[in-house]
């Protein structure tokens, strides 16, 4: 963990592993998957986290037409939807969202809009106002497009974003789209993030006079 203060107009907040706790229903449902196409499960997950499901698959089945791809990722997401059993808050979660009322802030998501409703909704989160999910880009991070347009939403320069995620692909995302990244949770460790914390309850908001948001890191 490391800590640090960091100023932003706005902040751009991933859901799945950054808000929400959600890893148990990825993996049954990426293992399965990984099992009909005799794949292996461990190397499978390493791939999926932060990205869409249909640039997970063309990372692991790089010959397979994208049509099905994109067919298959329409499958996953219903299942998904379907599935909220170990759905729950990232610690912390509830009083930083909570925090936020008022000041700039996006959900910048690789879910759609199904899928990001219902896990918020499970987690017992509000949702943001300002929501980027699967069916505003063009492009799943790690591309920039998210978080870019999670700030033209919001009408502050990227340079003057945080980005929170816990994701390789998200925070490669961040850091194309030339905001600064905090890292949350053991994933995020790894891709040196501009600070890291085990989760949300060591990041502290502070409004301040001038209408940046102070963050205390760790």
């Amino acid at each position: 963990m490391t800590a640090a203060v960091l100023t932003a107009r706005a902040l751009l907040l991933d859901m799945d592993g950054t808000l929400v706790n959600s890893d148990a229903v990825v993996e049954r449902i990426w293992r399965r998957w990984a099992g009909r196409h005799g794949l292996d499960g461990d190397e499978v997950m390493k791939v999926v986290h932060g990205r869409q499901g249909h640039a997970s698959m063309a990372l692991l089945l790089p010959d397979r037409p994208v049509e099905r791809n994109r067919a298959d990722n329409v499958r996953m997401l219903a299942e998904e939807t379907a599935d909220m059993d170990g759905v729950a808050p990232v610690p912390g979660a509830p009083e930083f969202l909570a925090a936020l009322r008022g000041l700039p802030h996006a959900l910048v998501t690789s879910a759609d809009v199904a899928l990001s409703t219902a896990r918020m909704a499970a987690a017992g989160l509000p949702l943001p106002d300002v929501r980027v999910t699967a069916e505003s880009v063009g492009a799943s991070k790690p591309d920039p497009e998210g978080f870019l347009k999670g700030a033209a939403e919001l009408g502050v320069e990227p340079a003057d974003c945080v980005v929170f995620e816990d994701s390789g692909a998200g925070i490669a995302a961040g850091r194309a789209a030339g905001m600064r990244v905090i890292g949350i949770g053991p994933r995020a460790a790894v891709h040196r993030p501009d600070a890291v914390v085990q989760d949300l309850t060591r990041v502290r908001v502070e409004p301040t006079a001038d209408g940046t948001v102070r963050l205390h890191v760790g």
